[in-house]
């Protein structure tokens, strides 16, 4: 069974992830590997395919383009900079008692899970037969596009800004920042739910819709936008610039989505 054997798959690559982390100390090291882990997904879904269909060619495609990129993205970015903050943190929380068991279960365990749900539209592609290519999977592609390049420029415009020693200690609110206060995650999200659009083209795959509903709702109230709203929500020019920014979706509101 195809999802079974990505599951097998998966489950292999967060433990030998775990390991790995633990022989440098760096548990933070998960966060390169999301993305591989979902081209890991496509492929292997791929492969387990009797006959390819176009629209799996074509999520196979999108899925490793994405995947790929914020992985090398995230690495350069990351590696040699030690472990982030976020899982200092957890470790501190965590105690010394069963730490490695703690960490297993609760970054790589649970990683793997959240991408296994998150993957939802590339597992029901992958399962399918149906080779029709309808005109919503045209405007998923469209919808792909635009989220990929909100995030891939928004990560762009946001490392260049650091590059500058005069902008130390300051925040970019120009270019796509200025349309929304995260637009590397809005992006992603955006991508996803366009994924979803390629990959729909039979009923069943409808269930698919609770892919990108995860990532959205992962990205919004969990793990990326409350983390750094609240490093920042004291900063005095971080509130002058959430007040005429809208959150989350470019141009909507201002303190809201």
């Amino acid at each position: 069974m195809t999802i079974g054997t990505i599951a097998l798959v998966l489950a292999i690559y967060f433990t030998g992830l775990f390991f790995w982390a633990q022989y440098l100390k760096n548990n933070s090291i998960v966060d390169i590997a999301w993305g591989l882990g979902f081209v890991l997904v496509a492929i292997t879904g791929y492969l387990r395919m009797s006959e390819p269909t176009l629209v799996s060619k074509i999520t196979l495609l999108l899925v490793s383009v994405w995947g790929l990129r914020l992985s090398l993205h995230l690495a350069k970015r990351n590696i040699g900079k030690g472990e982030d903050y976020r899982y200092v943190n957890m470790r501190k929380r965590w105690g010394t008692h069963h730490a490695k068991l703690k960490a297993y279960l609760n970054v790589f365990v649970l990683q793997g899970v959240l991408l296994m749900i998150v993957s939802l539209p590339i597992l029901l592609v992958m399962t399918g037969s149906k080779d029709h290519f309808y005109w919503w999977n045209g405007l998923g592609i469209g919808v792909w596009l635009l989220g990929f390049v909100y995030e891939v420029v928004g990560d762009y415009q946001l490392s260049q800004f650091k590059k500058e020693p005069r902008n130390k200690g300051q925040l970019l609110t120009t270019g796509l920042w200025s349309t929304t206060r995260h637009p590397n995650y809005f992006g992603e999200a955006f991508l996803w739910w366009g994924l979803f659009l390629v990959t729909l083209n039979e009923g069943r795959q409808l269930w698919g819709a609770i892919g990108p509903l995860a990532i959205t709702l992962l990205l919004l109230f969990v793990s990326g936008v409350p983390l750094l709203e609240k490093k920042y929500q004291e900063r005095p020019d971080f509130k002058v610039y959430a007040a005429k920014t809208a959150k989350f979706v470019p141009f909507i509101g201002k303190k809201g989505l």
